[in-house]
């Protein structure tokens, strides 16, 4: 089983990362699942969402304490929050940064990518909302979700938006994808 934690401040899409995540894998024919974990928050403050996926029938509903995967869509809760807890060297990490600003994380993960998501989704979306962006990168450095299945996906939950939106969205995660390395 795979346990993806997504860490973001509230108005980021942290919760529809997830989401999105959890349907590609059920375009993959995975068993997946995709819930948040936040309070009273507002549009600023951080906030975690998961997902897990599985070829088995999934049964747990608990957080996730000890990630196979992390994503942390906002760079600058590294230090204020602790987005790294109970990661392990194994624990894929992807972080939203142009290049890494924290050489010490080097030591600790054997699989640290970073993916300039914020540039990526200012010249297509307008705006700093990076979570269908950097699923691209989750999609090439994770191998857990195809890119094709992160596009079904992607128009699944945005079809009442409208295409504009969902050609966008799709842009946006096929271009992170091919700028992962």
């Amino acid at each position: 089983m795979e346990q993806i934690r997504i860490h973001g401040r509230g108005g980021q899409g942290v919760v529809t990362a997830a989401e999105l995540i959890a349907i590609a894998a059920f375009y993959e024919g995975k068993e997946a699942q995709a819930f948040p974990n936040f309070g009273v928050e507002r549009t600023g403050a951080p906030i975690q969402s998961y997902a897990r996926i599985a070829d088995e029938r999934l049964v747990t509903r608990e957080q996730i304490y000890e990630p196979t995967v992390l994503i942390i869509q906002d760079a600058t809760l590294i230090g204020t929050v602790d987005v790294f807890s109970g990661s392990t060297p194994e624990t894929v990490v992807i972080i939203n940064a142009p290049e890494n600003k924290w050489p010490e994380l080097n030591k600790k993960f054997k699989r640290l990518y970073f993916t300039p998501a914020t540039e990526i989704a200012l010249r297509i979306f307008g705006k700093n909302i990076v979570n269908t962006v950097i699923l691209g990168a989750f999609a090439k450095y994770t191998k857990l979700v195809s890119l094709e299945s992160l596009k079904k996906a992607a128009a699944e939950k945005f079809a009442d938006k409208g295409e504009m939106i969902i050609n966008k969205n799709i842009q946006a995660i096929t271009e992170d994808y091919e700028n992962a390395k």
